[in-house]
């Protein structure tokens, strides 16, 4: 019996090699009909025998392409329309319709391998790709993704590329970026010193020079997919230390590309899992654990042990890092390079050539570029592996802006995100849209690149916000855009919005759960400077019910430069004695005492209870760090230092009374500890130990109190894996049900989810 069935797919579904996936599918099974990428998706007509057409639909969701993603398949019955054949439709536009796209995604094994093949069309060509790979997120201008919507439009396909792309049965069919050397884009290699095109190297001579230049210790900035990296040998301790001095970057670690796996283990500890993450479709940053004695520059990480790992992800990286191919033989070329953003320090990446040219000028030597257009600005993601979960600190390149899927339909809503880390998130139905990483918004280009992105991908998804959420805080750039809109606004406060992220990205439904948000900086209901919260949270509302005691921060929000201001500050507070301890000596007398005023007579000293200032304090009472490059450094450099003493470690006294940690006890045994010259890692780790103890303390006593017995643990304290990984295990041992971060990251990178379910759930 002949029947018919129409067939409508979301997910990712464009750009992965699906259509050609359902014709060759459809052929297997004899079937007729057609295929057409929409605006809203995947629709399909199929007419043959029943069985056929049953086999068919089974096979769509189990035997998809290694990049497609199904949220849903619908199939309804149809008229049966007699067709002939099969066949693949151009595509359709529907106004207002919208579905995920692809993130970019890293060069494919079948590519990898044409690239370096001296008989392929393609040999050495440094934008290969296939349906399997390359540039997805970052060249899109409008959907149903197609070629003239991308920045590939200005490429007209030769004879040899047409032909693959308009064959179904063609790895490249339909593949929009697909190009060759007779018709894609090209690389140049550039002297910033002139803009003159008689200094200009191209095609391959300029990445064998580009090669030579990197093996003289030269800085290059490179044009990737999603914006600039500034490249330099990572074994040359010179070429660090100029990329540090030029790019204004005193101690924040660089993250460094290795050639291949096999050169990357050579240097860093790497188990099955994060071998898995590192050669995978997104290849983000991955933080290894270093190995003694490498040849890598000590300023690449200075006082890390870890390593921001990355393998080349796209064939230009394999071009300049390959150490086998003969022709690039003829030019040697350094097997680990630091790829670092090509910004300023705090500037957002560039990502045109012009402005490249211009903004890059004082930090490299040569620019690598290519005239393909990055319409989307997109950094590399940093990830870690936490047992077998990925974990994320910044959610990017290859992952944006692939959706997190909610647990209930959502209005469409902009929630604008923090200050700090920014992303902004954009939901509708049962889909929410996280932005890559945009960064910190107290830059002015950084806001307009956020302007920006909040435009382009309202217009990709069709979201009209009907709400717009945004941080309580009245000072902040991303209040005072989402003032500017005409819309309903609702304020979120800052640390219930990270609970209901971490809620959101476990796909919680809206029941109350114990929230430990241990964060830097958040306004409080109160208007104090909050960050070390423990909340009874729902989407719907939030409970205070625990926090640390409140202690000045003198100077503001300038004390998070320097952490010996915290800890002077709290120790006058407390009545604490510090003059003896050895971190003291080298701080001005005078600087000392203003500090000391300003908490006595409550000047410029506002009051927190942020669990990362008091890592701050911790960490200069025990002489780790008394003023910081970056933020948390001083935090991440006493973790490192803690690590081997953790196991067996004491915590310090502390109290709870009403609610409120009090950190006298805590602070008197670190001082006393200091004193007796205890090492920094010991007292580290008991303070690791301490907060450990406290977290179990509050969620046991919360639990007698209501009956409640799960919890979230969001706020940018737990990207702190020991912190992480003592709390986890204790809150388990005692019957908790704990929730923490796998799809957001759980610093303020994840803050606008939970900014957008709070505001569905607002009154």
């Amino acid at each position: 019996m002949i029947i018919a069935k129409h067939i409508h797919v979301t997910g990712i579904v464009q750009g992965v090699g699906f259509r050609p996936f359902v014709y060759g599918l459809a052929s297997r099974f004899g079937l007729c009909g057609w295929v057409i990428n929409t605006s809203a998706g995947v629709d399909i007509h199929i007419e043959g025998m029943a069985a056929n057409a049953h086999s068919f639909i089974e096979k769509l969701s189990s035997e998809l392409p290694p990049l497609a993603s199904l949220n849903s398949i619908t199939v309804n019955d149809a008229l049966v329309e007699n067709f002939s054949t099969f066949n693949i439709q151009p595509s359709n536009l529907i106004e207002g319709a919208f579905q995920p796209i692809s993130p970019d995604v890293a060069l494919c094994a079948d590519c990898e391998r044409e690239l370096f093949d001296p008989t392929d069309r393609r040999y050495l060509y440094p934008f290969i790709n296939c349906t399997n790979c390359g540039p997805r997120f970052t060249i899109i201008k409008d959907l149903p993704y197609d070629r003239p919507t991308t920045t590939m439009a200005d490429f007209p396909m030769c004879d040899d590329c047409r032909a693959e792309y308009e064959n179904p049965l063609d790895r490249r069919f339909h593949a929009q970026p697909v190009a060759c050397p007779n018709c894609g884009p090209l690389v140049q290699l550039r002297n910033p010193a002139s803009g003159h095109i008689s200094n200009i190297e191209m095609r391959l001579t300029a990445i064998l020079k580009t090669r030579q230049l990197l093996g003289e210790g030269k800085i290059i900035a490179v044009k990737g997919l999603g914006g600039f990296h500034l490249a330099c040998d990572a074994t040359n301790e010179n070429a660090v230390n100029e990329l540090r001095r030029r790019k204004g970057r005193a101690g924040k670690p660089f993250a460094v590309m290795f050639a291949n796996l096999t050169t990357l283990k050579r240097y860093c500890e790497v188990n099955e899992e994060e071998a898995a993450l590192l050669t995978g479709h997104e290849k983000p940053i991955v933080l290894l654990k270093i190995k003694a004695k490498t040849n890598i520059a000590h300023f690449v990480a200075p006082d890390m042990d870890t390593l921001g790992a990355m393998l080349p992800y796209t064939p230009l990286h394999h071009l300049l890092l390959d150490q086998a191919d003969e022709k690039l033989q003829a030019q040697y070329a350094p097997p680990v390079l630091v790829m670092t953003s090509g910004n300023f320090s705090e500037e957002p990446i560039a990502i045109d050539n012009e402005d490249a040219l211009e903004r890059l000028a004082p930090l490299a030597d040569a620019f690598l570029l290519h005239d393909r257009d990055i319409h989307v600005r997109c950094d590399d993601s940093v990830a870690r592996v936490d047992g077998e979960e990925l974990v994320f600190l910044r959610r990017a390149r290859g992952y944006a802006p692939y959706p997190v899927s909610l647990p209930f339909d959502s209005r469409p809503t902009l929630a604008v995100g923090g200050e700090l880390k920014n992303t902004f998130c954009l939901t509708r139905d049962r889909y929410a849209f996280l932005s890559q990483h945009i960064g910190d918004m107290e830059n002015a280009e950084v806001y307009e690149s956020f302007e920006k992105n909040v435009e382009q991908l309202s217009h990709l998804f069709r979201v009209e916000p009907e709400i717009v959420a945004h941080d309580m805080h009245p000072g902040y750039f991303t209040t005072t855009f989402a003032e500017r809109l005409n819309v309903r606004r609702v304020p979120v406060q800052h640390h219930h919005a990270h609970i209901a992220a971490c809620m959101a990205d476990n796909k919680l439904d809206n029941r109350k759960v114990i929230g430990l948000s241990f964060d830097g900086t958040g306004y409080g209901t109160d208007g104090a400077i909050w960050g070390g919260e423990v909340l009874l949270a729902s989407y719907a509302d939030f409970e205070r019910v625990a926090h640390l005691q409140y202690l000045p921060l003198p100077g503001g929000d300038s004390a998070t430069r320097h952490p010996w201001r915290i800890a002077v500050g709290h120790a006058e507070a407390l009545g604490l004695e510090l003059n003896d301890l050895p971190f003291m000596q080298a701080l001005d007398a005078k600087a000392v005492e203003i500090v000391r005023q300003q908490v006595r007579k409550d000047l410029n000293a506002p009051r927190t209870s942020s669990m990362g200032r008091l890592f701050d304090a911790v960490a200069s009472l025990g002489g780790v760090r008394s003023d910081v490059s970056y933020e948390a450094q001083a935090a991440i450099e006493l973790e490192v230092l803690s690590k081997q003493f953790v196991n067996g470690a004491a915590p310090y006294p502390y109290q709870i009374k009403d609610g409120i940690v009090l950190l006298g006890d805590l602070l008197q045994g670190v001082i006393n500890d200091v004193r007796s010259n205890q090492p920094a890692g010991l007292i580290g780790a008991r303070f690791h130990q301490t907060l450990c103890a406290m977290a179990v303390d509050i969620c046991r006593s919360t639990r007698n109190d209501t009956g409640i017995n799960e919890i979230a643990l969001s706020g940018g304290v737990w990207q702190n894996q020991t912190l992480l990984t003592l709390t986890r295990e204790r809150l388990s041992n005692e019957n908790f049900v704990v929730y923490s971060h796998n799809q957001t990251p759980a610093n303020d990178g994840g803050l606008a989810l939970g900014q957008a379910v709070i505001a569905n759930y607002s009154s």
